[in-house]
């Protein structure tokens, strides 16, 4: 059963109670987790649903568990999983596009519908391989893309700093290894 932000804020108790916490923290959070999602699965009444599903599973969580040292990290990482699970099974319910248009457009500009259309192709198919990446490459790449910090990205998914450039390294030759393989080199 899913349930709206506004049911979960409302279950979080009065502003004295340890709910006024997650009522601030979903304030602080909620916009910013949205933005990200919606550049992951491309549909905002979607991201919106994944953000209020990563809510309650974090006051589900909070309720079951004494206290986070990060909950704010739970939270984006539970969010990023629910969007890589909905890009998958997407994945799983539509067959593979063929390849379409190499061809380069003589007047590729905003406006035009065919740029706009095959603009929406490319970022589809960014979401196609995205979503056949490893969840923490994944993970990275949108965040990274979405304005977050590397120490912001480093603590959300709980590694060191220096760790994080590396597995950034990767997901990239790990993203344009897949890319090509699906869709070859853009000429």
């Amino acid at each position: 059963m899913q349930q709206t932000y506004e049911a979960v804020l409302l279950s979080a108790g009065p502003p004295s109670a340890p709910g006024h916490q997650f009522e601030e923290l979903f304030f602080e959070h909620y916009p910013r987790l949205v933005k990200t999602l919606l550049r992951l699965v491309g549909n905002s009444g979607q991201a919106e649903e994944l953000a209020a599903d990563a809510f309650y599973k974090l006051h589900q969580h909070r309720s079951q568990q004494q206290a986070d040292e990060n909950p704010a990290g739970w939270l984006y990482r539970t969010a990023m999983n629910l969007g890589l699970d909905a890009l998958r099974s997407k994945s799983r319910r539509v067959r593979r596009e063929e390849q379409a248009h190499r061809d380069t457009l003589a007047h590729e500009t905003p406006g035009n519908p065919l740029y706009e259309m095959l603009a929406e192709e490319q970022r589809e198919r960014v979401r196609t391989v995205i979503a056949r990446l490893k969840p923490i490459h994944g993970q990275v790449l949108l965040m990274g893309s979405s304005g977050f910090t590397s120490k912001e990205i480093a603590a959300v998914l709980g590694v060191r700093l220096d760790s994080l450039y590396v597995l950034i390294s990767r997901a990239k030759t790990q993203f344009e290894k897949e890319y090509t393989g699906l869709y070859g080199r853009a000429e």
